[in-house]
């Protein structure tokens, strides 16, 4: 990109220095860290009130809650698809984000009027999981409609460390703010954080518009972003069915969301019989959100970045799903809380460190309708049609084998073909990256 004859400024060159980025790639990581910050700090504020909202609807009731959870975002992703189409690719984020506030402001309302409410629960509980998936998806379709492969494996990591940030301080405010405020003083709170993080994501679109790649990739193109995907409102689906390497990524994000059910559920049955006053198990989730985000923003910041540029994406996709492997194996000898919440811990600080970076990486080499309709049905749809699957299976295997051992084995089988899948993935990306996005 070009930088100017001005000499960047001594902080701008030490913090660029210090994390390994090009001088003049300091303010946009900035600005992606904030978008992330804001989006990761209204959500992970929300988080424990959905778990606790979650138990309130009954532990033996989770699976029915995945496969509403399943079918609400099949009725949005057409929505999603018309919006998408329809208005400008620089515009997308904005007026879906503009659609949750209104739903944010909705709950408050309905929360704070009838907060023991068991259906407005399990409603709360199904959308947030919808809204969770949609708006972090186009978080970082906006990131990878605007940064190319290079300058990805530089920036992605440190913007993803803005998230971590803002789940580090989400539950922080959620334990403190949901006595004063209430749960639905925290959704109205979360709603101004949303369109904080709208005005952001436009800050960034500006920021490209001014420094065009000089490639002329036409992902970063002012006048292409200003134009419409168009398409019709399935197109998502058609997209990834079209792709063998989108189907690679669906699989894996298949795989992902298998392992990590199979994990909530028994944090849920867990947590339940060693926590059984409500208020208690909202600061037990917000306290594991808290160690996860901490030890995730250490890895963004000073290991993931160098790890993507100096050993390729394939670590960031393989070794998560190993060291998960081993802490199924363990829960299978120790089925007890401490060892489940070592693992829940892990499992998700390398998902948020490792797997997230490395796995939106894997777009920057399709196209704008792939980057937008595809990756937004295979974060939604596949990843919630994965839940609901994985939720009636390890339901399936409780009946039949009253041992959790049995459940922590299949996690660990599954643990080891997402491993794999994410190896194929990583040299199919260089593979494109060399020919073009060619597939």
């Amino acid at each position: 990109m070009p930088t100017g004859d001005a000499t960047p400024p001594f902080l701008t060159r030490t913090l660029a220095r210090l994390f390994g980025l090009e001088p003049d790639e300091a303010l946009p990581v900035a600005g992606g860290a904030l978008l992330f910050f804001l989006l990761f700090t209204g959500y992970f504020m929300l988080r424990p009130v959905r778990e606790t909202m979650g138990i309130a609807g009954g532990v033996d009731n989770l699976q029915w809650l995945f496969t509403a959870t399943f079918v609400a975002t099949l009725a949005a992703m057409p929505l999603f698809g018309w919006v998408a189409g329809r208005v400008a690719r620089r515009r997308i984020l904005p007026w879906v984000y503009g659609f949750f506030v209104l739903n944010l402001l909705g709950f408050a309302l309905a929360i704070g009027l009838q907060p023991d409410n068991v259906w407005m629960a399990r409603a709360f509980y199904v959308w947030l999981s919808v809204f969770n998936m949609i708006a972090i998806s186009l978080a970082w379709s906006v990131l990878v409609d605007l940064f190319p492969t290079a300058q990805a494996k530089r920036t992605f990591a440190l913007m993803a460390a803005g998230a971590s940030l803002g789940g580090l301080t989400g539950p922080i405010l959620g334990i403190t703010l949901v006595g004063p405020l209430g749960h639905g003083g925290l959704l109205a709170l979360a709603a101004v954080f949303l369109v904080a993080a709208i005005a952001a994501a436009m800050a960034l679109q500006r920021w490209r518009d001014r420094n065009p790649v000089e490639t002329g990739d036409i992902a970063t193109d002012a006048a292409a972003r200003s134009r419409r995907l168009g398409g019709n409102p399935f197109a998502g689906a058609t997209t990834v069915l079209r792709s063998p390497y989108l189907l690679g990524i669906a699989v894996f994000v298949l795989l992902l969301a298998s392992v990590t059910t199979f994990l909530y559920f028994e944090q849920a049955r867990l947590v339940e019989a060693t926590f059984p006053d409500r208020a208690d198990q909202t600061r037990v989730f917000g306290m594991i959100d808290t160690i996860v985000q901490s030890l995730a923003i250490l890895s963004q910041l000073f290991i993931t970045g160098r790890v993507a540029r100096k050993l390729g994406i394939g670590v960031l996709l393989v070794a998560v799903p190993l060291v998960v492997m081993c802490g199924f194996l363990w829960l299978a000898l120790a089925p007890t809380f401490a060892v489940l919440a070592i693992v829940m811990i892990v499992r998700r600080a390398g998902e948020y460190g490792f797997v997230r970076p490395g796995r939106e990486m894997l777009y920057t080499v399709v196209s704008p309708e792939a980057k937008y309709k595809g990756k937004n049905f295979i974060d939604t749809v596949v990843y919630r049609g994965g839940d609901a699957v994985s939720a009636w299976s390890k339901t399936l295997v409780d009946m039949l084998a009253s041992q959790p051992a049995i459940a922590a084995l299949v996690g660990a089988a599954l643990a080891l073909v997402w491993a794999i899948t994410g190896g194929t993935l990583a040299r199919a990306q260089q593979r494109m990256e060399r020919l073009g996005g060619k597939e």
